[in-house]
């Protein structure tokens, strides 16, 4: 893992950057702060900016990168929200935070969000919500979060994730492995490479979990109601398409998976092996990582793997809650699924 401590000339340079925005832009989904995020972050601390063009171009074998030191005002943010479907001035209280988090990630590159997936909003609340408890899902909190890809699933999934964490008083791990070493027999690398491997849509992206208001501030979305992109994920659930586990340089791969949504591959017993090991070596292998309020944490999402372990949430306005946002290097290759090219939501 890569830490980044901000010194507290970097923290006071941030807070009036992030100041300077607000004043400007009242959502930092607001469609013309996302086209100059980028410039923007040219004006944070120069050593904060090597250091994430260091870790997007080198492809470090650790594949995490964790800036730490930021402070967050824990009165100021207010309680830990029972449900992500909020209006955008419920989400006022943690602008400036959300805007520090776009910041840092369009180093990395686009900052991009689901039609299917909280309302077609780029930056999730992650929080446990009440009902939810056994859900195999961010918002869910008695069931262990396996470990896997973002949107693993989808052609078009991000290359990075980034996590933002606003409150996590009881210390509640992310879960975490690297690609790097993993130790497999040579045929069974062989195997991964090839498309004998299916992934179904995860629950985030079912219409059930969509919300309710009418948009987000950014014109995104609009819950639940396009059947027919539902259906496209329907299709997904139902046929999904055959891919290789692994892709990229053999040394140092790629990988795009999602075990709890994979079914075992029934016509080729070598293939199925190869990937019973692999999961065996990634279990081997996986480490608690405890993010405390004020870190932002982006994981390389085509070189590593995450979860969550299980908790007990209270629902007492206290509770782990982090906001997310999926990161790509390339925009263009998703122009065929935005409405516009200016737009960074995925259709």
């Amino acid at each position: 893992m890569q830490r980044f401590e901000l010194n507290s000339e970097e923290v006071a340079s941030l807070q009036k950057l992030t100041a300077e925005v607000a004043a400007t832009y009242k959502s930092a989904e607001d469609p013309g702060f996302l086209l100059e995020a980028n410039l923007w972050a040219h004006e944070m601390p120069r050593r904060l900016r090597a250091a994430l063009n260091s870790f997007r171009l080198i492809e470090p074998t650790e594949a995490l990168f964790v800036i730490s030191g930021y402070p967050v005002d824990d009165e100021k943010i207010g309680r830990t929200p029972e449900h992500w479907d909020r209006p955008v001035e419920a989400r006022m209280p943690t602008l400036e935070e959300e805007i520090l988090f776009v910041l840092t990630g369009s180093l990395l590159g686009e900052c991009i969000g689901w039609k299917t997936q909280q309302d077609g909003r780029i930056i999730h609340d992650v929080m446990p919500i009440r009902g939810m408890e056994q859900e195999q899902i961010g918002t869910g909190s008695e069931q262990t979060i396996w470990w896997h890809t973002e949107d693993a699933f989808h052609p078009l999934h991000g290359d990075y994730i980034g996590l933002m964490f606003l409150r996590n008083r009881d210390r509640v791990p992310t879960t975490f492995a690297s690609l790097g070493q993993l130790g497999l027999d040579p045929e069974h690398y062989q195997a991964l490479f090839e498309p004998h491997y299916a992934i179904k849509p995860d629950n985030s992206h079912r219409p059930e979990n969509a919300g309710h208001h009418e948009g987000n501030g950014a014109g995104n979305g609009n819950g639940n109601g396009d059947g027919q992109l539902y259906g496209r994920i329907e299709r997904m659930q139902q046929e999904p398409e055959k891919i290789p586990v692994l892709s990229g340089d053999p040394l140092s791969p790629y990988i795009r998976i999602d075990p709890y949504f994979m079914d075992p591959v029934k016509d080729n017993a070598r293939a199925q092996g190869a990937f019973e090991a692999l999961v065996k070596a990634i279990d081997a292998r996986i480490q608690d990582l405890v993010l405390e309020a004020g870190d932002i944490c982006f994981i390389d999402n085509r070189k590593a793997v995450h979860g969550r372990r299980a908790f007990k949430a209270r629902y007492d306005g206290f509770d782990r809650w982090f906001k997310r946002m999926n990161i790509t290097r390339d925009l263009r290759k998703s122009r065929a699924d935005r409405a516009e090219a200016a737009s960074r939501i995925i259709l």
